[in-house]
């Protein structure tokens, strides 16, 4: 089986858990490292005509990360197109399973997706915090409803503040976001790279939690990891 995926996520779960069967990628899929597939640019510009001269018989997809006009060229093209919908965990481990077990073929899930589940699995009780997070400056954009990561948060006990946003990712100017009340702030090193000298300072006088991007809006094998590890970032 030949398999083409447009989102960083999917194709480390599938080359972790199928080697082999990848032959192409995007330029943004950066594990597992040295991943030696043809790169078909990015999420949101595929080169269509690269695909389809790699015969896939599946290509996997995200109604978030890929534009559907370029699904749309690829399925006029003759090629077969999983689209996985992935707003918060549980859709997360369902998808996950759909595309390696039903579309990629694997006799079983997994153990990596038992892990995960298990990681996250039971109460985690505690004091819970309000936060706001940025994922983009200049301008200031910041996680609003119905995302994955705002999911993954709520499970650590932290609020979004803008989990309530008729917006998905709404951009808020700076000064509101200062003054909206946070107990801290969470910046992510992905989509923007925010870093200790570049987004905490603008936000005087309120904690700020620096985390990995990859396990906070990543949904495959490191989410086996990533109550650890951003449980640690937030603390």
């Amino acid at each position: 089986m030949r398999v083409v995926s447009l989102v960083p996520s999917l194709t480390e779960a599938i080359a972790v858990s199928a080697p082999g069967l990848l032959v192409g990628a995007t330029d943004w899929c950066s594990h597992p490292a040295h991943l030696d597939v043809v790169r078909v640019r990015g999420t949101k510009n595929p080169d269509v005509e690269a695909i389809v001269r790699l015969r896939p018989d599946l290509v996997v997809a995200n109604e978030e990360e890929n534009r559907e006009p370029d699904l749309a060229a690829l399925r006029q093209a003759g090629l077969t197109v999983m689209v996985t919908v992935i707003r918060d965990l549980p859709e997360a481990f369902a998808e996950l399973e759909r595309v390696l077990v039903a579309g990629c073929g694997l006799g079983a899930r997994p153990a990596w997706l038992d892990a995960a589940e298990e990681a996250w699995g039971g109460e985690r009780p505690g004091p819970r915090l309000k936060a706001i997070v940025p994922i983009w400056r200049r301008p200031w954009m910041v996680l609003g409803r119905d995302t994955f990561a705002g999911d993954l948060l709520a499970r650590l006990g932290v609020d979004n503040l803008y989990a309530g946003h008729a917006e998905r990712y709404p951009r808020i100017p700076v000064d509101e976001l200062r003054a909206a009340g946070a107990d801290l702030v969470v910046l992510p090193d992905e989509p923007y790279r925010f870093a200790a000298d570049d987004g905490p300072e603008a936000f005087p006088g309120l904690p700020a939690a620096l985390v990995s991007g990859r396990h906070l809006t990543w949904y495959g094998p490191s989410l086996a990891e990533a109550p650890g590890v951003l449980r640690a970032a937030l603390r």
